[in-house]
């Protein structure tokens, strides 16, 4: 898998971590909640999958409860500026210039924020969650924070139009914003709710959406055995 932030999103990366926020709903609480989910775990190891600036891993290397974080990106300038993000944290902090889809190491938890929306099929990422629970140990939890849209109408309009209001809100033109739709699905699949946790289940988890808000979605799967 190859994915550039830069090119994506046509934003410059040190204006990303406030350009997020304006483009995704909630985002800080998404954070949050994700990182909420992960510390319950207290993993010695986590992933962090598509890190990008390094934002999940610095609120997971903020909880005592978890050990080590290692990032794995494919975008060299993205984990660049994670790197230096998270200098605090000193060996806590691990880098993996590398593909999601590439083998994953044996760990308690995986964590993904606005990452795993890049898989561009169902069944693509149905190999990918096989892989992540291959790779958990018994106990461990994948936590996904990512847009989730409905299916069928009338939801799936109301929802398009909830995330274009929050994108009018932060100061972008409306027009802009439903342009910023159009750009974004060229590399971006929108899952509804139900087929997240339906394609968890089906490789074996235990999955359940603890917080939403709008598109913004928290999913939590657990690996019981």
């Amino acid at each position: 898998m190859s994915h550039s932030v830069r090119r994506h999103l046509r934003v410059d990366i040190d204006a990303y971590d406030a350009t997020i926020r304006r483009f995704i709903p909630a985002y800080e609480e998404m954070l949050r909640q994700a990182a909420t989910a992960v510390a319950a775990a207290r993993p010695e190891l986590a992933l962090d999958l598509g890190a990008g600036t390094g934002a999940l891993s610095e609120a997971l290397l903020r909880r005592t409860e978890v050990g080590a974080v290692e990032l794995v990106d494919v975008d060299a300038e993205m984990l660049g500026r994670a790197r230096a993000r998270l200098e605090p944290f000193g060996a806590r902090a691990r880098f993996s210039l590398r593909s999601f889809d590439d083998p994953l190491p044996s760990c308690n938890a995986v964590a993904a924020s606005l990452a795993l929306h890049h898989v561009p099929t169902l069944d693509a990422k149905k190999a990918l969650y096989d892989r992540v629970f291959q790779a958990l140990t018994p106990g461990g939890v994948l936590v996904n924070a990512d847009v989730t849209l409905p299916a069928s109408e009338p939801g799936r309009t109301r929802a398009w139009r909830g995330w274009a209001d929050h994108l009018v809100a932060s100061g972008i033109e409306e027009a802009q914003a439903w342009r910023h739709f159009d750009d974004w699905s060229g590399e971006d699949t929108y899952l509804p709710l139900d087929a997240e946790v339906a394609a968890l289940e089906a490789v074996g988890f235990q999955a359940r959406c603890p917080w939403r808000e709008g598109v913004s979605t928290v999913v939590v799967a657990t690996r019981t055995r």
